[in-house]
């Protein structure tokens, strides 16, 4: 008989469960919030061991069933961002953890396919096109050659630069450390971040949103940055100071930007209604958070965090634990 209890608090197709539940193994039961009634929950979150969640702020019913997770000896979310976790509720001496990297690959490619249709300038060839023009004549950019550099080099980063270094970019790169623990052109911290900026023919964003990185990019590093730069974001729209760039696009329209990531996101089926009306403007490329977003995507990631929660249970070291002071005061 198992005695362990893995509780998943987030609704899960079946090929997710089979991923956990193979992750898992006999280790430990494998419950789901979702299948039970409401007299069971108490019960469910008081036993588990492990919990794993994606927005635990909807999935979980008030500051009581927060209180419930104080045994668990570890959270695990399916999420590699934690900025939207209410640290606040989550019981101080229970170890949290993110899923990051979990995305990487779908999120490179993404940032690449916007990189490139900026560069080659393919939304407004499109619409001239469309509106009976022909224009042979006006020159694309190349990435090879190009500086791209990319703040955060995680997971993430890594992979998008593996990706841009295939066509002949060459790569910078911020990390907390200076240490890039790959091979790079140039490696420098946040307090290097001027200079990675005032060079970058690109910009990448896959730098966790936190204390410090909000607003992060404003209207000075937005100046120091070349006028034909293109940078995008796929982090947390919080990271960039919303006015300031939307300023700067509209006075530099050589200047161009990706935005996967918005400062305010509608819940499903609101609409997207944007302060700053970005999409209006030739030179941004907009999505709706969706660059992780692939169908086996939710698999592996839910297969990555069980086998961290493994180790948990194994009481073997559990990777990416959240500092919380990172996030809150």
């Amino acid at each position: 008989m198992v005695d362990s209890s893995v509780l998943v608090t987030f609704p899960a197709s079946d090929a997710v469960r089979a991923a956990i539940s193979e992750a898992i193994g006999s280790l430990a039961d494998v419950r789901y919030l979702v299948d039970l009634a409401d007299d069971a929950r108490p019960a469910a979150l008081d036993s588990a061991e492990v919990v794993m969640g994606w927005m635990l702020g909807v999935e979980l019913q008030g500051s009581e069933e927060f209180a419930r997770l104080s045994g668990a000896r570890l959270v695990q979310l399916l999420s590699a961002g934690v900025d939207q976790v209410p640290l606040d509720r989550v019981p101080a001496g229970v170890p949290l953890a993110s899923n990051a990297g979990a995305y990487a690959g779908p999120m490179a490619e993404h940032v690449l396919a916007m990189s490139l249709a900026l560069a080659k300038h393919l939304s407004q060839r499109h619409a001239q096109l469309q509106a009976g023009i022909f224009d042979q004549h006006s020159v694309n950019r190349e990435i090879r050659g190009s500086v791209v550099c990319v703040v955060g080099y995680g997971g993430i980063g890594k992979a998008t630069a593996k990706l841009f270094r295939s066509l002949g970019a060459r790569i910078s790169a911020i990390t907390r450390s200076g240490d890039p623990e790959e091979m790079v052109e140039w490696v420098g911290t946040l307090d290097d971040l001027d200079e990675a900026l005032a060079f970058a023919d690109v910009v990448v964003l896959s730098i966790p949103l936190t204390r410090r990185t909000r607003g992060l990019i404003g209207a000075r590093e937005l100046s120091v940055m070349k006028r034909d730069a293109i940078l995008v974001n796929v982090a947390r729209g919080a990271i960039v100071d919303e006015a300031a760039l939307y300023e700067h696009l509209v006075a530099h329209r050589t200047f161009q930007v990706g935005i996967d990531t918005w400062w305010e996101e509608p819940r499903d089926g609101e609409g997207f209604s944007p302060r700053f009306p970005f999409v209006e403007l030739e030179n941004v490329l907009g999505s709706p958070h969706n660059s992780g977003m692939t169908a086996p995507s939710f698999v592996h990631a839910a297969r990555e965090a069980a086998e961290n929660a493994a180790r948990a249970l194994r009481h073997e070291q559990v990777a990416h634990l959240v500092d919380r002071s990172e996030y809150v005061a």
